[in-house]
């Protein structure tokens, strides 16, 4: 084999090499950015609960940093910042028996919930992923109104605008981190 064809042949080896190199360490180094914990967790309440799991691992980074102890400015509790009404309705129909507000900040309890409540906001919108995530923050019954305003809505389908900046900010970001969590851990949700 000529000499030349060898480098050329070695050249391009050499390149697969850095490049599978930096595409491990890019995952490596994503994973410690992005973390997932509660992974048990998060399959078993995501499959109960028909959720995409990488959609609920992004929420909780987004929500609370997988801080299980975090609390929100409205109140809010745990991993995935659940409301204390929307704890108290799911316990009800759930069926958590003595439920208190403290259960929020259990990381199984907080999951489980949070999956429930994705799950009637599914069925709410459609599946649609972004109405999804906007009524997750901003209120299932914002959305509804903002659907049949023409200034928010063209089509009373999709929101062409979100008229709270911390709710459109929220949606950007879990939309972001769920691309993100989706290429460091499809292989594992």
């Amino acid at each position: 084999m000529p000499l030349k064809k060898y480098r050329k042949i070695l050249s391009i080896i050499c390149t697969l090499v850095v490049i599978i190199a930096v595409f491990t360490n890019l995952k490596w180094i994503g994973k410690i950015i992005y973390p997932l914990y509660y992974e048990d967790y998060i399959k078993k309440y995501s499959y109960q609960y028909n959720i995409d799991p990488i959609l609920v691992a992004s929420i909780i980074k987004v929500e609370s940093k997988y801080y299980k102890d975090a609390k929100s400015h409205r109140g809010a509790k745990g991993l995935m910042q659940i409301s204390p009404i929307t704890g108290r309705w799911a316990a009800e129909e759930i069926g958590i028996l003595d439920y208190n507000e403290d259960y929020l900040y259990d990381p199984e309890i907080n999951i489980m919930i949070g999956c429930w409540y994705l799950n009637k906001l599914h069925k709410q919108f459609k599946n649609d992923i972004k109405l999804v995530l906007t009524a997750y923050n901003g209120g299932s019954g914002n959305v509804e109104k903002w659907l049949k305003n023409p200034m928010y809505s063209s089509d009373g389908k999709k929101l062409d605008q979100i008229p709270f900046v911390e709710t459109k900010e929220y949606v950007e970001k879990v939309l972001k981190t769920y691309k993100i969590y989706r290429f460091l851990y499809k292989d594992i949700l």
